[in-house]
């Protein structure tokens, strides 16, 4: 009873809050292709702007009172004792390879990130493509955040300070170019 109704409100609480996350990242896809606003600065600013709505949501506060129910995302282990995160991590991988190699959309996005006036003359809607892009990127750094609270069993406005770092020196070190036209999974 109490356990089972306990898990299934932070089941809707992840979702509810992944689905927020989606949704700044589709207002920053609609504030780059509509106002024609440098995504960089952008960027910074929704980062910025959600940061600050984090604090003021917690109270400055690190929030910790969560039913242990919540920590099986992010410390479970169900799959050949593989941890959850990490069966996760290869599920979206398998997914963003499908879409990437054999889906019309990731033909769209190597195109725009490759050259988005050609992209454009070539036909694909580089205004939409560039917002599912946003929107799927806020999903995906939703998803990532109930991982880390699961995995820290709490929420503080300040986790993940700093890991804009992180993930830029990440894909630097994975052969991203920084310049845009190159790229894989």
């Amino acid at each position: 009873g109490g356990e089972q109704a306990s898990a299934m409100q932070m089941t809707l609480a992840a979702l509810y809050g992944i689905g927020v996350c989606g949704a700044f990242g589709l207002t920053s896809g609609l504030i780059i292709t509509r106002m024609r606003m440098p995504s960089f600065i952008v960027t910074l600013a929704m980062m910025l702007i959600c940061s600050g709505l984090a604090y003021r949501l917690a109270e400055n506060q690190s929030v910790y009172q969560v039913p242990e129910s919540f920590i099986w995302l992010g410390r479970g282990a169900d799959v050949l004792n593989v941890p959850n995160a990490v069966v996760l991590m290869l599920l979206l991988y398998a997914v963003a390879h499908v879409i990437m190699t054999r889906m019309r959309l990731g033909r769209h996005l190597y195109a725009v990130g490759g050259n988005a006036e050609a992209a454009l003359v070539s036909g694909v809607p580089v205004r939409r493509v560039t917002v599912v892009v946003y929107m799927l990127c806020g999903l995906l750094v939703g998803l990532g955040g109930v991982v880390m609270a699961s995995q820290l069993k709490s929420g503080s406005g300040t986790f993940g300070a700093k890991y804009e770092l992180y993930a830029i020196a990440a894909a630097v070190v994975g052969g991203t170019s920084l310049s845009g036209g190159r790229g894989t999974m």
